[in-house]
């Protein structure tokens, strides 16, 4: 369930994630390979990840698939791309394998409110393929919170294993997400506050009625429970 999450991540923010391998160009064309994104075809190419839409008639999330064939503007553009706006933009975004546990936020740093309430059920794990987030019971219809202040930038059910799915971005180094909603209510673009309410619980391609909840720090989803107050309490800020 990890990767495609990572992916859109990735792809609708100008995130990076680590590729399985690289893929094939000659110049004008690109073969997409597994573990490719926008962004790690765009260093490759020398094409700003806009123009990789633009040529490729591209929408959010920007899917892309392996074996697909991207046009590109050729090698020849690297350094003309590399001062666009788009890729300086994600060139400052640190690679999720270049954050480390021991480089994560200090405690602290941000204001965070439990997205709900209850027991959790699954916790985050640092184990390769392990939960990137915290798994929260409850019961359906029981509100779903906004951790922090921010802007939607994902609604949508596009992503297996997450059912309605809500992202919020709350800063250039901050995203939560919120997975297995059964009511959302909240659009993409909109601005909410710290506490409100954006969906209903369920289990929107779940096997229980859950809350799915991840915080992610330039890419890296970091352990919620290190960063949210003890349930219960308000937030000290």
């Amino acid at each position: 369930m990890r990767h495609p999450f990572r992916l859109l991540l990735c792809l609708t923010l100008g995130l990076i994630l680590v590729g399985c391998s690289s893929g094939s160009g000659d110049g004008t064309t690109y073969t997409v390979k597994r573990g490719d994104t926008l962004y790690r075809i765009s260093r490759a190419t020398g094409t700003s990840v806009s123009d990789l839409a633009r040529l490729n008639n591209l929408s959010p999330p920007y899917t892309i698939e392996v074996g697909q064939r991207l046009k590109t503007n050729g090698s020849t553009g690297s350094s003309k791309s590399g001062k666009s706006k788009g890729s300086t933009s994600m060139a400052k975004v640190t690679p999720s394998s270049q954050v480390p546990q021991a480089s994560w936020p200090p405690v602290g740093q941000r204001c965070w409110r439990w997205p709900t309430s209850g027991k959790v059920v699954l916790p985050y794990s640092t184990a390769d393929g392990g939960n990137k987030g915290i798994d929260i019971a409850g019961s359906r219809g029981q509100p779903v919170y906004a951790a922090g202040a921010g802007k939607v930038v994902y609604v949508g059910n596009q992503l297996r294993g997450y059912g309605n799915l809500i992202m919020i971005k709350h800063s250039e180094d901050y995203i939560t997400a919120y997975a297995h909603n059964d009511k959302m209510m909240v659009n993409n673009g909109q601005s909410v506050k710290i506490g409100q309410q954006i969906a209903t619980m369920g289990n929107s391609d779940a096997d229980t009625v859950k809350l799915h909840f991840q915080i992610r720090y330039r890419a890296t989803a970091i352990d919620p429970l290190r960063y949210l107050p003890p349930q219960g309490s308000k937030p000290k800020c």
